[in-house]
């Protein structure tokens, strides 16, 4: 039997005001009345709704996250953050997978803001204007990862793509590679896309090195098949590479089954390095070199952000986390 606050007043003898200034921590009754309450409480086994309790005190110890998949390692690697931080705290966490291309964005919006939340953390989605309205008529502390909005002022943290994507190339021709293809996620996503195309080709100005288009692989989404696809389209051109830059390790993953299985050599005849950082790099063989994003922390410094703006009510700062190259086994060096 499930048990109301109207039934813990009856059994105690008290208002149900009474018991609710005793769960939300007023004042204005004796001890002895709030010994006699919280053993009702104890006895019934009695569990306060925490939207109830929100719509009293204005907090429902849950915060929610969106993001476009659950079901890869990035994202779990990310909400691990984000629910050690959380979790530390007592709150709860709601995750909402909002499809590949946000179409389920704005449903699962307003189905937090139904649930009263004290926050949400979006992950990996580019933040259109009709989702800012449902957010800022929402007035609860929002924060982005690894997403930007220039256009709203969102704070976020990320690491810096172009930067990152730069120095994944940057190491390649570092390598000896000259002839070197990237298999790019959507060419027209402007959070990671365009960005990590763009540091692919300054990291190739910066060497002197000619940018060819062909080299430039669009595939749409970041997930295994689409790294199977697009080194299948890599083989049909016959393009002359040496090596991949994977926008990321799922991607890459993807490209390296594709190759082995067509008789290709990693990384004696061709070297590839991913983006991430994800389990899947140490666990494919041979282990996969990739730039590694500090996804753990990034979910956990996102969760702070968060916190401290709901404590504070003032926005704070974003953040651009460090990235780095995680040498492993996938990259031939020509010297």
């Amino acid at each position: 039997m499930t048990y109301t606050i109207k039934d813990v007043a009856k059994k105690a003898n008290v208002s149900i005001a009474t018991v609710s200034r005793i769960l939300n921590g007023k004042t204005g009754f004796s001890e002895k009345t709030k010994k006699k309450v919280l053993r009702v409480i104890e006895e019934l086994g009695y569990q306060p709704n925490a939207v109830a309790r929100g719509l009293i005190n204005k907090n429902t110890q849950t915060i929610g996250v969106l993001i476009p998949t659950v079901s890869n390692m990035y994202a779990s690697e990310v909400l691990s953050g984000i629910e050690k931080h959380a979790n530390d705290l007592g709150y709860s966490v709601i995750v909402c997978n909002t499809g590949c291309v946000g179409e389920r964005t704005i449903h699962y919006l307003q189905v937090l803001s139904e649930r009263r939340v004290d926050g949400i953390i979006i992950v990996s989605e580019f933040i259109y204007e009709e989702y800012y309205k449902v957010l800022n008529d929402m007035e609860i502390p929002t924060v982005l990862v690894s997403t930007i909005s220039l256009q709203f002022p969102i704070p976020y943290v990320k690491v810096d793509d172009r930067h990152a994507a730069f120095s994944a190339t940057d190491y390649l021709i570092e390598k000896g590679h000259t002839n070197i293809a990237m298999i790019a996620g959507d060419a027209r996503d402007p959070i990671a896309g365009i960005p990590r195309i763009e540091g692919y080709k300054s990291a190739h100005l910066s060497h002197g090195l000619e940018i060819n288009e062909n080299y430039i692989i669009d595939c749409k989404i970041f997930s295994h098949q689409a790294g199977i696809e697009a080194m299948e389209a890599i083989l049909q051109k016959q393009l002359n590479i040496t090596a991949i830059f994977a926008s990321s390790d799922e991607i890459a993953a993807g490209a390296m089954s594709a190759a082995i299985r067509n008789g290709i050599k990693i990384p004696d005849q061709l070297s590839i390095i991913g983006y991430d950082n994800t389990k899947i790099a140490e666990m494919i063989i041979p282990s996969l070199t990739t730039v590694a994003q500090p996804l753990h922390d990034m979910g956990m410094v996102a969760a702070t952000m968060l916190f401290e703006m709901k404590e504070t009510g003032e926005v704070t700062q974003s953040r651009i986390m460090s990235h780095e190259i995680v040498e492993r086994e996938t990259v031939r060096s020509f010297f």
